[in-house]
């Protein structure tokens, strides 16, 4: 079951703690994060994420306030708070929060968190589960490329032009906070398209999501360094010799695909 996540955090280290955390879950799929109740609202709107981990103490609009307007919406996200205080205990609770989380907590408390939002889901049969199964099929149609049509051409839209690249030209693709960059060997382009919609028109062009923010062409891969906790780094063909980040998760099916096991 796939799992649509919000951070709403306004500390900068917390929150890109818990980004990297939820960054080596399979099952995880990770919204834009935010800093402030205000933002959460606009978010959670667009993103319609299945549970937000949400600071109660929060700039603009507290988080405890951000969950009563939640709570407000025909389809409302679950709530998991996280605090450095437990007095906000019995107000969190009150709004039907799946878990309250003290800081610091430490990977086994967050673990024990999600799986109690994983139950919940499962009992509310939330479209988490069809999520899942959509990006199955869209694995399943990466793997057999056959399959997928391969498109000769990408149209890159920024606003001000239209560029034409040639996807096989691509060395890697990169999120950057809510902008999509795309890299070849001498230019850089701004895209309109998700990550997630370049990872299935570049799937026949043997691009591999390395990471939840980069997509990396493994024709261009020279090295691959080990790093720290299970991870790597892709070094790849271009001049500056970019390092391209390898999630834990992401590791043993990259290993897998490079020895011809897949």
């Amino acid at each position: 079951m796939s799992i649509k996540v919000m951070i709403a955090e306004d500390e900068k280290l917390a929150r890109e703690e818990l980004e990297f955390i939820f960054s080596e879950y399979t099952d995880i799929e990770l919204c834009p994060s935010v800093i402030n109740g205000r933002e959460l609202l606009e978010k959670v709107e667009e993103y319609q994420p299945d549970v937000v981990f949400l600071d109660i103490e929060m700039p603009e609009l507290a988080g405890i306030d951000a969950a009563k307007k939640l709570r407000e919406r025909e389809s409302s996200p679950l709530i998991v708070f996280t605090t450095a205080y437990d007095q906000y205990a019995v107000d969190a609770f009150g709004l039907n929060a799946v878990d309250y989380l003290l800081k610091p907590y430490t990977e086994e408390r967050l673990e024990e968190a999600l799986s109690r939002v994983r139950k919940e889901l499962q009992r509310l049969d939330r479209p988490a589960s069809a999520n899942e199964k959509e990006k199955s099929e869209k694995l399943t149609t990466a793997k057999n490329k056959e399959q997928s049509p391969k498109i000769s051409k990408l149209l890159l839209d920024d606003g001000n032009r239209v560029s034409v690249v040639n996807p096989a030209s691509i060395y890697y693709v990169m999120r950057d906070e809510r902008v999509v960059r795309i890299f070849t060997k001498d230019n850089e382009y701004e895209s309109k398209f998700t990550l997630q919609e370049l990872e299935e028109k570049l799937a026949p062009y043997h691009f591999f999501r390395s990471h939840r923010s980069y997509l990396v062409n493994l024709d261009v891969i020279e090295e691959i360094q080990p790093w720290f906790n299970r991870t790597y780094n892709l070094v790849l063909k271009d001049h500056p010799k970019t390092k391209i980040p390898v999630s834990r998760a992401a590791a043993k099916d990259l290993m897998k695909i490079l020895q011809g096991k897949e």
